[in-house]
């Protein structure tokens, strides 16, 4: 399966893909800055995804926000932030190709002079609220925060949220949003990628003449952080919830080393969907599980591998965590099974090939192209990303799980009611994050 492309690279170092696909009239544009939560320090931590809210709103010739044009020339837009990268992306009629590519240039080169202190401060008060609604008065909000900074050692990229912590974004001002703008988003930290009904020796005049005259800004050297250090530790949170909650979290492979697709594929065979190793035998026969998940969180410098388990009324986290980690256990010491490699398997081809229903949005073949770019330096990688998960044996599983997923060095994390301490884990120590 080859997605197909042309690249070439402006002088000024922004790196720009063409896809084409005459089967409908749209094009699909993905910008992807290679910056996120991890380019952050301790103390101003949450600007990589507060840009993600004031590039919406305007750059010097775009006055009036990023929506209304597009929208009306009949496109859709959005963007996200994670802790390595920042995407944006427009999916248009292709007639307005050069409307979205035009805006795209405005905010990557024209941004700053339209960047007001009552611009940065309406935007941080709404990404404080943001962090309010979605994370501190939403159910079980605070336990990514807490596992992250279990997981983590003081000054690790990875510690913070992507959000970013209240008290840095309270402190930061609008020096610090036009300083961190000008490190990392320039077209030397950016790859672009037009999808759709296109030539692409027009797609590549038309950015040269929008783009070409940009600065191509400083260099950005990689992040470099030490392994994570997680020692084995039970922590508590109480919460507004009704039911207790145990995550178990480990240190895991970075994204695309060695092991990540295995444990990817582990994390479904175990707890995700009503096939499951662990739906079936917790859920479904013994029922002292009401809710369950498994992910291997794969991410650029390394990842963490996390089972999420809410215990049925009348059961025990300390029941619920034994169950877990005796299934944990026997799969690691005897591999999954071969029904349920070769559904993994065929989910996961499934899954591929679906991001190659759309050409634009999250997860599309432009998405796609900027990812393997931006990570990999290799927009080819497609195929081979896809024999990761096809290629994988039920020894490789096996020995991804227990290299990785050692039971007694577990971080393992209890949310119960408040009030109610004495249902979490023996020996869990009240978690100092809020």
């Amino acid at each position: 399966m080859k997605l197909s492309f042309e690249k070439q690279t402006l002088a000024n170092g922004l790196t720009v893909l063409v896809h084409e696909d005459h089967h409908t009239p749209i094009a699909a544009v993905s910008v992807w800055y290679h910056v996120g939560s991890k380019n952050e320090q301790p103390g101003r931590t949450g600007l990589a995804h507060l840009f993600e809210h004031v590039m919406f709103e305007g750059s010097e010739h775009v006055t009036g926000g990023f929506f209304e044009p597009l929208q009306r020339a009949g496109g859709t837009l959005n963007g996200s932030t994670s802790s390595d990268r920042t995407n944006y992306w427009e999916v248009v009629p292709t007639g307005a190709l050069e409307l979205a590519l035009w805006m795209e240039a405005d905010r990557m080169g024209w941004l700053l002079p339209a960047l007001s202190e009552e611009r940065f401060t309406t935007q941080r008060d709404v990404v404080l609220n943001e962090r309010r609604q979605s994370y501190e008065n939403r159910p079980y909000g605070l336990a990514h925060f807490a596992m992250l900074d279990a997981m983590h050692q003081e000054g690790h990229p990875y510690r913070w949220p992507v959000i970013g912590d209240p008290a840095d974004l309270s402190a930061m001002n609008v020096d610090d949003a036009r300083a961190f703008f000008a490190r990392f988003y320039h077209p030397g930290n950016a790859s672009l990628v037009v999808a759709g009904d296109v030539r692409p020796d027009q797609v590549f005049r038309l950015v040269e003449r929008l783009f070409g005259d940009i600065p191509p800004g400083p260099a950005v050297a990689p992040v470099v952080a030490p392994p994570m250090s997680a020692p084995p530790q039970r922590l508590m949170l109480e919460d507004r919830v009704e039911l207790p909650r145990l995550y178990l979290a480990w240190p895991s492979p970075a994204l695309f080393a060695a092991g990540d697709a295995e444990l990817d594929l582990a994390a479904d065979m175990l707890a995700n969907g009503k096939t499951s190793r662990l739906y079936r035998t917790l859920v479904h026969d013994a029922r002292i599980v009401a809710e369950l998940g498994a992910s291997q969180g794969s991410r650029e410098l390394q990842g963490m591998f996390q089972i999420t388990a809410t215990a049925a009324p009348g059961h025990s986290l300390e029941e619920v965590h034994g169950a877990l980690i005796d299934a944990l256990s026997s799969m690691a010491a005897t591999g999954p099974t071969e029904a349920e490699l070769i559904r993994e398997q065929a989910q996961a081809e499934a899954t591929f090939l679906s991001r190659l229903q759309t050409l634009g949005d999250f997860g599309g073949k432009s998405d796609q192209l900027n990812a393997y770019q931006v990570y990999l330096g290799r927009p080819d990688y497609f195929d081979a990303d896809l024999r990761r998960y096809l290629d994988a044996t039920r020894a490789g599983v096996r020995d991804a799980m227990a290299a990785w997923l050692t039971p007694h060095t577990a971080v393992a994390l209890s949310v119960v009611p408040q009030g109610r301490a004495n249902l979490a884990l023996p020996d869990s120590r009240l978690s100092e994050v809020r």
